[in-house]
């Protein structure tokens, strides 16, 4: 569906509930269940708020609502499959349980392709959180060196901006004066400022999802090509379930941008929700089984779906559906908008190249980089396997094969 809306982007949107993740009946799903899927491992101490993160972002809970959340007392494991892009798995791992004790399959936990975020409270003294930090790192360096280290430093909503800012400086400090003392410099830790009551978990996650996404140079690529040749100042690539951007051309990322991006998501999935057509559904209608099997209505958001916000400043925003799962959003100017039919021709160049990057994604499958990393039987270039380069070289060719179709603005 396709509607037009002309605001000042002071609207507000709620997320349908029920709209999450769960299991699709397209072409998509066989070749993503049937890989070995990135690992990203939730870690840090008892109410950090990992699981609070989980629900957020993941399940569309409220912020106020997971204040409700009871502890974590076991491994909780999801599967995250929702688009080629956009298929990992998290385990919740609860703050009080020892993994390197000889109860633990440590290697089986840490040992596979992946990512693991330590979580931290801002808002409470942190020093037991860095000594786990410390002893948490230092040991699964030992059994994967591959895995990327991310680490939130969360609740900053109840802190102020010179706070936020001495809070990272200190952990960042603390943290990597331990490992060099350790004689780990070589182990790089990422850091971020999260609270689930903005944005910034959202832009924080996109970033960690985004480094175990071997396309990622490809898309940056396509959108590069995109917005120079149709006069667009920014372009984001969206996972509309969770709104993590998991791409975006090579300008920075202004965060007021990127939630204005996310509003426009909510808008259009709330106005889907009431106009969307419910002709997807009547193939299977008799199959109710089928329908709550996978707990949402898909036709919200469906191969027609694009919207047009204009802002009161001159700046446009405008969405295009790329597939079921995955969205377009761009911001540019009014008069560059003016040539709409330039842009949307782009576009569906834009379109075909990811559908043949999805294919190539589909023919290849991820090896097992935890047993390649501590055999060493695979070589790594730039942080990627060598099966993983042939994807990556494959899907430069089918990029640079598709920019040439493309208009010049």
């Amino acid at each position: 569906m396709s509607f037009d809306l002309e605001d000042e982007a002071s609207y507000g949107v709620s997320f349908p509930t029920g709209f999450e993740y769960g299991p699709d009946e397209g072409d998509g799903e066989t070749a993503a269940s049937s890989e070995v899927k990135p690992r990203i491992l939730l870690m840090g101490l008892r109410r950090s708020g990992k699981s609070s993160i989980q629900k957020v972002v993941f399940h569309k809970v409220s912020p106020n609502e997971t204040l409700f959340l009871e502890s974590t007392n076991k491994i909780v494991k999801e599967d995250v499959t929702n688009s080629s892009f956009v298929c990992f798995q998290i385990w919740d791992l609860p703050g009080h349980l020892d993994y390197f004790d000889s109860t633990f399959d440590a290697e089986n936990i840490f040992g596979s392709y992946g990512a693991l975020i330590f979580v931290i409270d801002a808002q409470d003294d942190y020093m037991d959180a860095l000594q786990k930090l410390h002893v948490t790192v230092t040991r699964v360096y030992k059994i994967n060196p591959g895995i990327k280290f991310e680490v939130f430093i969360h609740k900053v909503d109840g802190l102020s901006d010179d706070h936020k800012i001495e809070a990272q400086r200190d952990i960042h400090q603390r943290a990597c004066d331990d490992l060099i003392d350790a004689g780990l410099e070589n182990v790089h830790l990422s850091f971020y400022l999260t609270s689930i009551y903005d944005h910034s978990i959202f832009e924080a996650f996109s970033k960690v999802v985004q480094k175990l996404i071997p396309q990622l140079p490809t898309l940056e690529n396509l959108l590069n090509i995109l917005i120079s040749n149709s006069g667009i100042e920014k372009a984001f690539l969206f996972d509309v379930v969770s709104k993590i951007y998991i791409a975006t051309d090579s300008s920075p990322v202004d965060m007021q941008s990127y939630e204005l991006c996310c509003d426009m998501i909510d808008v259009v999935i709330d106005v889907s929700c009431i106009y969307g057509e419910e002709e997807y559904w009547l193939g299977i209608e008799s199959n109710r089984s089928q329908r709550n099997a996978i707990g949402r209505d898909d036709s919200i958001f469906d191969t027609q779906s694009s919207s047009v916000i204009k802002l009161n400043n001159g700046t446009v925003l405008y969405l295009r559906e790329v597939n079921r799962y995955l969205a377009l959003v761009c911001i540019l100017r009014v008069d560059s908008f003016d040539r709409q039919g330039l842009i949307d021709y782009n576009f569906l160049c834009f379109q075909q190249a990811i559908q043949e990057v999805f294919e190539l994604r589909k023919k290849s499958k991820l090896p097992d980089m935890a047993q390649n990393n501590m055999l060493g039987n695979d070589v790594q270039v730039n942080g990627l396997s060598t099966e993983q380069n042939h994807v990556h070289e494959d899907s430069k060719k089918a990029s640079k094969q598709a920019s040439n179709n493309w208009a010049r603005n």
